[in-house]
C-alpha cells in the first residue's frame, strides 16, 4: 500500500523519551550524546521558533565586534553547528562542531533532559531564549505549513492540541521552558525573553555582550541593533533563508521570517481556546516565577 504524503512525512520521525526528533537525530542519537563540550563553548539553547536565527545573528555580530561584512560570510544556519542535525547531506552537527576552533558557538533545540552530559560537566555558557507560548505556537504552526520536512499540521484547530500535548518535534513547550529556567542558577545560564529583546533591544544586547565578555563601545551597540531588526533580517539573504531550497523550506506558503512580532496569537486563538490553554498553562508552569509578557 502506498503512503499518503501525509503518512510518509509523518514517518520521519521518531522518540526518545518521549520526545518527537527528527528520524536521521534518532538513528545517530550515541554519536550525538557522546558529543564533547569545552569550556569556552557558548551553546545558544531555544525551543524552536522562539527568536533563534536572531540570538545568533546577535551574538555573531558581538563576536565580529559589529562588522557586517564578516557576518555576511556565510547563511546564518551554516555559522553555527547545529548540535543535534542530522540530516543529509553530511557532516553531522556534532562533526562539524568538532572540526571547529575555539571558542565555539553552538546552537540546539534540545531540553534540558535531551542534551549530550558533556554540557552539564565543561562549565561552558548557555544562552536561552524563551518566548511566549502562544506567540510560540502560532509561529510554529506556520513553519509547520512550510517545511517539507514536517508532517503537515492539519487545520489550526487540529494543530493547536498537537502543540498543547507537545507531540510536535523537540517535544512541550512547558517541558523545554520548565527544564531551562529551572537550572538557570546552576549553571552559567544567561536567560532571555523574546518579549524583552523586542522591547529594548539594545539593553538585551549588552546583556549578551557582558554574558560573553565582550566590550564594544555604544556605536557598534547601536549599529548591531540596526543590523538585527526583524526588517533588516527579513531582507538579509544570509538570515532569511533564502537560499533553502523550496523542496525543504517552501517560502511561498508562509515566509520563514514571518511577522517577528508579540501578540499575533490574537489572530489565531478562538476564545474557547484560549481559556482552554490558560488553564493548561496554569497546570503544567504550576510553582514557578517565571513571567511572560503576551503582548506590547
Amino acid at each position: 500500500m502506498a503512503l499518503t504524503p501525509e503518512l510518509s512525512k509523518q514517518a520521519k520521525r521518531k522518540e526518545i523519551a518521549g520526545i518527537l526528533l527528527g528520524d536521521a537525530t534518532v538513528d545517530n542519537w550515541n554519536q550525538i550524546q557522546a558529543f564533547k563540550a569545552k569550556p569556552d563553548d557558548l551553546l545558544i539553547c531555544t525551543y524552536p521558533k522562539s527568536g533563534t536565527t536572531w540570538i545568533q545573528e546577535i551574538v555573531d555580530m558581538i563576536e565580529q565586534n559589529g562588522d557586517v561584512e564578516k557576518c555576511q560570510r556565510e547563511a546564518i544556519q551554516h555559522r553555527h553547528p547545529f548540535i543535534e542535525w542530522a540530516r543529509p547531506p553530511p557532516p553531522l552537527g556534532v562533526d562539524k562542531a568538532n572540526e571547529m576552533p575555539s571558542p565555539r558557538i553552538l546552537k540546539t533545540h534540545l531540553s534540558t533532559q535531551l542534551l549530550p552530559p558533556s554540557f552539564w560537566t565543561s562549565n561552558c555558557k548557555f544562552l536561552y531564549v524563551a518566548r511566549n507560548a502562544k506567540d510560540c505556537m502560532v509561529s510554529y504552526y506556520h513553519f509547520y505549513r512550510m517545511n517539507q520536512v514536517l508532517p503537515d499540521p492539519g487545520t489550526w484547530d487540529e494543530y493547536f492540541e498537537t502543540f498543547i500535548s507537545g507531540k510536535v518535534n523537540w517535544g512541550s513547550w512547558f517541558d523545554h521552558v520548565r527544564g531551562w529556567w529551572e537550572i538557570r542558577d546552576r549553571y552559567q545560564i544567561l536567560f532571555l525573553f523574546y518579549e524583552d529583546m523586542k522591547r529594548d533591544p539594545k539593553r538585551e544586547i549588552r546583556k549578551v555582550m557582558q554574558f560573553m565578555g565582550k566590550n564594544l563601545d555604544e556605536e557598534v551597540l547601536d549599529k548591531i541593533v540596526q543590523e538585527t531588526s526583524f526588517e533588516r533580517m527579513k531582507e538579509n539573504p544570509m538570515t532569511n533563508r533564502s537560499m533553502v531550497p523550496k523542496s525543504l523550506l517552501d517560502q511561498s506558503i508562509s515566509p520563514f521570517m514571518r511577522k517577528g512580532t508579540v501578540g499575533d496569537w490574537k489572530n489565531h486563538f478562538t476564545v474557547a481556546q484560549n481559556e482552554k490553554f490558560d488553564e493548561i498553562y496554569r497546570q503544567k508552569m504550576k510553582g514557578m516565577s517565571i513571567n511572560f509578557c503576551m503582548e506590547l
